[in-house]
């Protein structure tokens, strides 16, 4: 059974930083896509973030510069570095794990099988 579980979240003023973490167990992919989605209060889920199996990574333009996503094959641990935060970041952020297909990694909700409970990231002006 696949587990993953996001922690990290929390409120912080604008311009602040934080680091989310998402552990996986159960997850047994050698070939896989890792992301981080968040989803605001009446809005759809997005991607954020990516990284596949050999460390390729891919951000959303809102955050390119901003966040920075890395992981830890070690620990099957995915974490999401955010920096210099805005009150438009504030969400509950989701990590998931997915196959990796030939092209790499999106932003697709549809390719991730499995996901966490999320954490909650507030930013205040």
């Amino acid at each position: 059974q696949v587990q993953l579980v996001e922690s990290g979240g929390g409120s912080v003023q604008a311009g602040g930083s934080l680091r989310l973490s998402c552990a996986a167990s159960g997850y047994t992919y050698s070939s896989y896509c890792r992301g981080w989605f968040r989803q605001a209060p009446g809005k759809e889920r997005e991607g954020v973030a990516t990284i596949d199996s050999v460390g390729t990574t891919t951000a959303a333009h809102s955050v390119k510069g901003r966040f920075t996503i890395t992981q830890d094959s070690a620990k099957n641990s995915v974490y999401l570095e955010m920096t210099s935060l805005k009150p438009e970041d504030t969400a509950m952020y989701y990590c998931a794990a997915g196959y990796r297909r030939w092209y790499g990694c999106s932003a697709r909700l549809a390719e991730y099988d499995y996901w966490g409970q999320g954490t909650q990231v507030t930013v205040s002006s």
